[in-house]
């Protein structure tokens, strides 16, 4: 679809858009500092936590930073409004499954598995698939070109 004919957004598409970067650029920090071991940023993890992250296989990893970045650019692309947004949270939710199954195999230890964490990973599962199936809709309704 040409710009000529692209179906222009509503207000809330750009909520939803800049709320959609603001997500996801969290979860590209998060990344980053956890990967690189930013003191201030990981101080309060469990040592648990560290020791799984640094015990993860090449996969796992690679799945994190697939969902990761992926959501990123899928923010990204949709405030661009380019249709290839569908494709790149597609990727982060294949990235996010990845790396969500490596997490479910594991013997994960108390200070692991409180309802706060599963809270953030059931939050966080429900976002992507939500920005997903947005996506699909607002490409469907001619608003991504």
């Amino acid at each position: 679809m040409n710009d000529a004919v692209a179906t222009p957004p509503r207000r809330s598409f750009w909520i939803v858009a800049v709320l959609s970067l603001l997500w996801n650029a969290f979860g590209a920090v998060d990344y980053t500092l956890t990967n690189l071991r930013y003191a201030a940023y990981i101080r309060n993890f469990p040592v648990e936590a560290i020791q799984m992250i640094d015990a993860m296989p090449v996969w796992a990893l690679s799945a994190w930073a697939l969902g990761v970045w992926g959501a990123l650019a899928g923010s990204l692309l949709l405030l661009i409004r380019s249709r290839f947004a569908v494709h790149a949270f597609a990727i982060s939710l294949l990235g996010l499954a990845a790396s969500s199954s490596y997490q479910f195999g594991l013997d994960l230890p108390p200070s692991l598995t409180t309802p706060g964490m599963n809270a953030i990973m059931l939050v966080i599962w429900i976002v992507a698939i939500g920005l997903l199936l947005y996506d699909l809709r607002m490409r469907r309704q001619g608003v991504l070109r």
